[in-house]
């Protein structure tokens, strides 16, 4: 079993990779403020920037949407890839090689495989690509012309044309270093008795990516007549491709399918390039197989339960196979906590023939016109029996009834039992009580999942309308999140669950922990020296350390950060990872409020007026602790028995002596 990264190798990753590079790879940064950067956010809608970032303390913060966290957490939400994944694809990028503890970790010679095979893909991938270009591939070109694409919109989803022949990429991938034992293992070749040669010869290409981009397999359409190949031909299952754990185009999709909480599934590669160019940015396609428990998992993955209302669309051909597999789908939809529908196109036309025959608006318009899957299920399978006959209704009933069980709304099982009542022509009351006796048995799931009906012929041109925009999501979900920070947790670091969400400005964090009031000067003067703390660490002495250690806070969220900072300080080692140190150590809900003060720009334009600043306002507090103590004293002077020893007069005196040069020295400095 591979173990946990090591504590001490991911903050090695926090410290080197630099936020403000990873960032910019997404958001456009501008200058706001010395070592701040801001930009438009993007977690949510916006016109005015509100998204700030300091690479300094590695520290990422929005103001509208109250996003925040540190490198890995930026690059986990916007590619969606797990904590271990995200901190593996840093760490290559910087050049970290990272050690693993409660266990082995991964074979170090299994990990080399897997990057070479990688490698190769890549290799592969680009060769492809070029060779769409050369002549012999004008058939290629041709054929994507004649469905509406473009030499861009080749680029853009990195199409590409295999060559005819036997080892073209045998042998570029020869001249790229890699030996045959290694190219055997990638499943872009053949074995014969006179060696490897080209799996792909003379067809259309599709790389096929992961959810972190990188090319594990291809796609290939037949061109040539005299190819006595299939129509299409996938690479074949390898160490990095699981066609059940892959849907093509997820590179371009997944941040819209994030946003937009919707996935659209279709069946072809053409198809997911139309429906993007048609706007439909959340279509994704299987690769060879139909869509699965591994798809699945991707989707839950993306469609995270936040309690936003997720939909799911799956577009088939009209045909048979189509419909099996919408009922297939069916199946599976329990596993969503999301709406599942069905779209079909105009007399059957998948989404490529839409656009190409009848423009990008009605490719969108076939999304927009989907029939909740329930419905279309009930439909089905009421066309499999003679509803003229009085044996045709009740075995149609039968067949219905645990369909209708498994929705989970029960206002929408409710509205079903009505619809279901008129088409069959049955007394709602029958109907309602074979929907209960389903639910009831226990096994409604799987008899809702049988598909043995009797044959028969159903009235032609029949159709009802069902509810619009059903709730339907299928029985009880699964519980969890695939994509759950599990890894990150047992390490001890913060997470990017909702805790972190909670502090947006004018929010509060949590019943335990409200904002607190800026409107009270002490509160504000607390807070702006939190704030110097988090941002220019390096900027205090060892004394003023200690006055601040020794500092008490009003409001009950300052005074955890401060606790937070107290722990932290005694491991603290670099600026980049001390933000992150202080996050690790207050409770959960004040993570965010930890990185908002983290990025608040300080009213300062240079590292002068910087640096005064900072000693103001540390200066400022210590005196406000000065004047707490002080006042603390006088209150003993006044409650004072005359008839004490005078020597504990004389005490309290010197103290505030004390206490007032401290106050006049600060002021000196001031």
């Amino acid at each position: 079993m591979a173990g946990l990264i090591r504590r001490e190798d991911i903050d090695a990753v926090r410290e080197r990779a630099d936020l403000r590079e990873v960032v910019e790879q997404y958001v456009t940064l501008k200058t706001a403020g010395i070592g701040s950067f801001k930009g438009l956010c993007p977690f949510h809608d916006e016109r005015s920037p509100s998204f700030n970032v300091r690479p300094q303390v590695g520290t990422y913060h929005c103001f509208g949407c109250g996003e925040s966290g540190d490198v890995i957490a930026f690059l986990m939400a916007m590619e969606h890839t797990s904590f271990a994944e995200t901190v593996e694809k840093l760490a290559a990028r910087y050049g970290i090689e990272l050690r693993y503890e409660e266990g082995s970790g991964p074979d170090k010679a299994e990990t080399g495989r897997r990057q070479r095979l990688l490698d190769a893909h890549k290799i592969a991938d680009e060769f492809f690509q070029r060779c769409l270009t050369i002549p012999e591939a004008q058939i290629a070109r041709d054929f994507l012309t004649g469905r509406g694409f473009t030499r861009e919109h080749a680029e853009t989803y990195g199409v590409g044309y295999a060559p005819q022949g036997w080892d073209h990429l045998v042998g570029h991938l020869r001249n790229k270093g890699f030996r045959d034992d290694e190219l055997k293992l990638t499943g872009l070749f053949s074995e014969g008795r006179r060696g490897i040669y080209d799996r792909f010869r003379g067809r259309l290409l599709w790389p096929i990516k992961d959810m972190t981009g990188n090319t594990v397999g291809f796609g290939g359409r037949r061109l040539y007549e005299d190819d006595q190949g299939p129509k299409y031909l996938n690479s074949p299952e390898t160490q990095i491709y699981k066609k059940s754990q892959v849907l093509y185009g997820i590179e371009h999709a997944k941040r819209n399918i994030a946003k937009k909480r919707q996935l659209v599934v279709v069946e072809g590669y053409t198809d997911v390039m139309a429906c993007h160019l048609a706007g439909v940015d959340t279509a994704v396609a299987t690769c060879g197989t139909a869509f699965g428990e591994g798809h699945i998992k991707i989707a839950r993955r993306l469609l995270s339960d936040d309690g936003t209302p997720a939909e799911v669309v799956f577009t088939f051909d009209g045909d048979k196979a189509g419909q099996q597999a919408a009922v297939k789908a069916f199946n599976e939809a329990h596993q969503f906590n999301a709406q599942t529908f069905i779209a079909v196109g105009p007399d059957g036309m998948d989404p490529c023939d839409v656009r190409q025959h009848r423009g990008d608006e009605a490719v969108r318009g076939v999304i927009e016109s989907k029939t909740p899957l329930v419905e279309f299920v009930i439909r089905r399978r009421l066309h499999d029996w003679d509803l003229g006959s009085i044996e045709g209704r009740l075995g149609a009933l039968r067949a219905t009834a645990p369909v209708v069980a498994v929705i989970r709304d029960g206002s929408l099982r409710e509205a079903y039992v009505r619809e279901l009542a008129g088409w069959l022509g049955s007394d709602i009351g029958e109907v309602a009580s074979a929907v209960a006796q389903a639910g009831k048995s226990g096994s409604s799931r799987s008899r809702a999942q049988s598909t043995t009906p009797q044959q028969g012929s159903a009235p032609q041109g029949y159709r009802g309308a069902g509810p619009a925009n059903s709730q339907y999501s299928g029985a009880a979900g699964q519980g969890g999140d695939v994509a759950s920070l599990t890894p990150f947790d047992r390490l001890g670091s913060p997470g990017t669950d909702s805790g972190l969400h909670s502090t947006q400005s004018g929010e509060v964090p949590s019943p335990q922990y409200q904002r607190p009031d800026t409107r009270d000067p002490a509160v504000m003067m607390e807070r702006q020296a939190l704030e110097v703390v988090l941002q220019h660490p390096t900027r205090l002495t060892a004394e003023q350390w200690e006055e601040i250690f020794a500092v008490r806070f009003t409001a009950p969220a300052h005074q955890a950060l401060h606790d937070g900072i107290r722990i932290a300080a005694a491991e603290a080692s670099d600026p980049k990872l001390w933000v992150e140190s202080v996050r690790r150590e207050v409770p959960q809900p004040l993570r965010g409020f930890v990185s908002e003060l983290a990025v608040t720009p300080l009213p300062a334009k240079t590292e002068e007026h910087l640096d005064r600043y900072c000693q103001e306002i540390l200066n400022r507090l210590v005196e406000l602790k000065i004047q707490h103590e002080k006042a603390n004293l006088l209150g003993q002077l006044q409650r004072m028995d005359p008839a004490e020893p005078p020597e504990e007069f004389r005490r309290l005196q010197s103290e505030l002596k004390d206490l007032e040069r401290r106050r006049r020295a600060l002021l000196a400095v001031d």
